[in-house]
């Protein structure tokens, strides 16, 4: 018999948060988004989305870089509270309280960043997740960031393994792949069981 998930809403995170279940958050931003970050040039001033963000230190990183485009999106308070607190000058409406799979795609984004949203989610939603991931950036854009490339059993709730070959499945129809492969420079727990990927929004 399928096994069904509950819905993984504003409550279950806010309460994950409150009780201290976020075994996800690496209290900074991760090697591998550093360094991507660290050869952006500054002076474009993309429009980035930080989707499913929690505490968002990947946001804070890139405000001190002088980002001034920088949108985070989560449903639970608690994660934005966090980033608001600790930056206090990080712009209140770039803080989106909000569905990924509610926001609209106007304006469109030059690059998103993934950062343990995919794992999140209940696995029915990855085709989905491709899909707004394409729809939210311009023709070219950026999806860049880390998928978790290892199973992590039956589980029944996140965070929610897989793998290289079924990942590719999912954006397969919307970008080309620059790079979709181990990360070499990931955290120590996480080293040969993370994929950085580097996707460019096909054109058409």
């Amino acid at each position: 018999m399928e096994t069904v998930l509950p819905d993984f809403d504003a409550a279950y995170w806010q309460a994950r948060y409150a009780t201290g279940r976020d075994g996800w958050d690496a209290h900074a931003i991760t090697p591998p988004l550093r360094a991507y970050f660290d050869q952006l040039d500054v002076v474009q001033q993309p429009r980035i989305l930080i989707p499913g963000a929690g505490r968002a230190y990947e946001a804070e990183y890139l405000h001190q870089l002088g980002f001034k485009q920088v949108f985070v999106a989560d449903i639970a308070p608690e994660a934005l509270a966090a980033l608001a607190a600790r930056v206090p000058d990080f712009p209140a409406a770039h803080l989106l309280l909000a569905d990924f799979f509610a926001l609209p795609n106007d304006p469109l984004y030059d690059l998103i960043v993934e950062q343990t949203f995919f794992c999140a989610l209940n696995p029915v939603l990855r085709p989905a997740y491709a899909r707004q991931c394409a729809q939210l950036l311009r023709p070219g854009g950026t999806l860049t960031g880390l998928l978790f490339n290892t199973a992590f059993g039956p589980v029944q709730e996140p965070p929610f393994g897989g793998s290289k070959e079924e990942y590719r499945e999912y954006f397969v129809p919307y970008f080309d792949f620059r790079h979709f492969d181990t990360s070499t420079n990931s955290l120590r727990p996480r080293q040969g069981r993370e994929l950085f990927i580097c996707l460019k929004r096909k054109a058409v």
